[in-house]
């Protein structure tokens, strides 16, 4: 008997369970536990249309008269509800499915599902109720960070200032806004987001700050006086995007943190604030399977990277799942992409026009490929380009030719060889190294100090924009010879 068949009794009400989930018609609620959970309005409809007929397949044109009575939309609009309805159910995660698609017919609610009628159902435990703040509402799930928003949450109840460091499109800014979401209960006067990207000049910092607080802030206000008018307020502050105002933002930081003892500073930036009492994080990728792995498609689901993908392709793709012919070519893919989110997000938008296969061949042709991100994102979002322009438009001359000239290596290199190879008559050998560490700090050149002698290397992506610029300098042939000559002596030098 389904459950729709079920005679409920008026006074009782009646609850739809699944998994760890409760569907209560009447109220219109969805509860995880005792969780009540945000679900769109058509998102329900399409649940409670499914739920009633477990494992029946519902076609498409019968969940859309539905959802839509009497009105005609655009098979496209199921499509983006049943995606978000799987993520809020968490469809596919840890081997848990609800929902199957039958490609071109319709869909089929898979999991056991029961009915019961509580006389007296506990009463739903409500959203927490969060201080005032103007964090945005995430759109789309975090993948593969729940640890590392947890780890930092609690970093932020002992540190009073911590920096997430990393290269853009890491995922910066999505985990700093998780965990001040997480945390936001805890701040008596509010967690305020403060967006320094779209800050140009230095000296506004004060200003803008003020006006995210809703204070009166004149111009010409100072960074000490406006810290001494929050003196004693309990709120945590996300400064985001802080690379190209480090040392505002470091100010910033330091002021307000003497000025109010309960206060706290999350930052998001490509390098350092280095800011007394600064702990720092440095963002990793998401995870990818080691090069010399064979996986199936249920081994590589278990890495971030390939999770990420596989998500966000069956968001555009509707009913893709991974199989285990597409596996390795997946796993090459978020490989190739060094598991940067924002790279996989880009790689996907073309999902829809080449394919898996055809994305793969085509990723070698290098950066024209990732572009066409979200239109609501910051242009240096939308193409992987001109994320990387906007880093290294910042960067001192000197760290522009180092960074370009450090692309001639196709793998790790060591300090001595950098030096040998970028190192000229318009930059000396200590000039190398100062860059060499500066690039590392902006997060533009990898280090790995786990051996005796630190070793180096650029990521792909870096790697092939870097390549464009040594290319352009006309310097690709004089760096290529010194590479040449720096390995010929160093077989020399082993050889005797």
């Amino acid at each position: 008997m389904s459950p729709s068949s079920k005679p409920v009794d008026g006074s009782a009400t009646r609850v739809i369970s699944f998994g760890p989930f409760s569907l209560l018609p009447d109220q219109r609620q969805l509860l995880e536990v005792d969780k009540l959970l945000n679900i769109g309005s058509r998102a329900f409809d399409i649940l409670l249309a499914l739920v009633e007929r477990p494992g029946e397949l519902i076609s498409k044109e019968e969940l859309m008269a539905r959802v839509w009575p009497n009105v005609y939309v655009e098979p496209a609009n199921l499509t983006v509800h049943v995606a978000a309805l799987r993520r809020v159910l968490g469809d596919g995660r840890e081997g848990h499915r609800y929902l199957v698609n039958i490609p071109g017919r319709g869909y089929r609610f898979v999991a056991p599902v029961s009915l019961e009628d509580r006389k007296s159902p506990r009463p739903p435990q409500q959203p927490v109720q969060r201080h005032s703040h103007n964090l945005p509402n995430q759109i789309t799930r975090l993948v593969g960070r729940a640890d590392t928003s947890r780890a930092l949450a609690t970093f932020l109840s002992n540190d009073r200032l911590l920096t997430i460091v990393g290269p853009g499109g890491i995922g910066k800014t999505s985990i700093a806004l998780a965990v001040a979401d997480e945390v936001a209960g805890s701040y008596e006067h509010g967690v305020w987001l403060v967006d320094l990207a779209r800050i140009s000049d230095p000296d506004m910092l004060p200003g803008a700050l003020g006006s995210v607080l809703g204070l009166d802030t004149p111009p010409g206000t100072t960074l000490p006086v406006l810290a001494q008018s929050l003196r004693g307020r309990q709120m945590l502050l996300v400064l985001d995007n802080c690379e190209h105002a480090a040392e505002a933002a470091a100010s910033l930081a330091v002021h307000m943190l003497q000025a109010s003892s309960g206060a706290r500073i999350l930052a998001t930036s490509r390098e350092p604030l280095r800011a007394e009492g600064e702990r720092r994080y440095r963002l990793p990728s998401l995870e990818v399977p080691p090069v010399s792995a064979q996986l199936t498609a249920a081994e590589a689901m278990r890495f971030s990277a390939v999770e990420l993908f596989v998500e966000r392709t069956a968001a555009r793709l509707d009913g893709f799942e991974l199989s285990d012919h597409d596996a390795p070519v997946v796993v090459d893919l978020c490989r190739k992409l060094d598991g940067n989110p924002l790279a996989i997000e880009l790689a996907v938008g073309r999902i829809d026009t080449f394919g898996v296969h055809g994305l793969s061949a085509r990723l070698n042709g290098g950066l024209r490929l990732l572009s066409g991100g979200y239109r609501t994102a910051l242009p240096r979002h939308q193409t992987l380009r001109a994320m990387l322009d906007w880093s290294f438009d910042w960067l001192p001359e000197s760290e522009r030719l180092v960074l370009s000239r450090l692309a001639i290596f196709t793998g790790e290199f060591v300090l001595e060889a950098a030096i040998a190879v970028a190192s000229s008559d318009d930059i000396a050998a200590v000039e190398v190294a100062d860059a060499v560490v500066s690039l590392v700090a902006k997060s533009l050149v990898n280090a790995d100090i786990s051996d005796k002698e630190p070793k180096y290397r650029l990521l792909e992506i870096t790697r092939d924009y870097a390549l464009e610029k040594l290319q352009e300098s006309y310097e690709f042939d004089l760096v290529a010879r010194r590479y040449a000559e720096y390995l010929r002596g160093a077989r020399e030098a082993s050889n005797c």
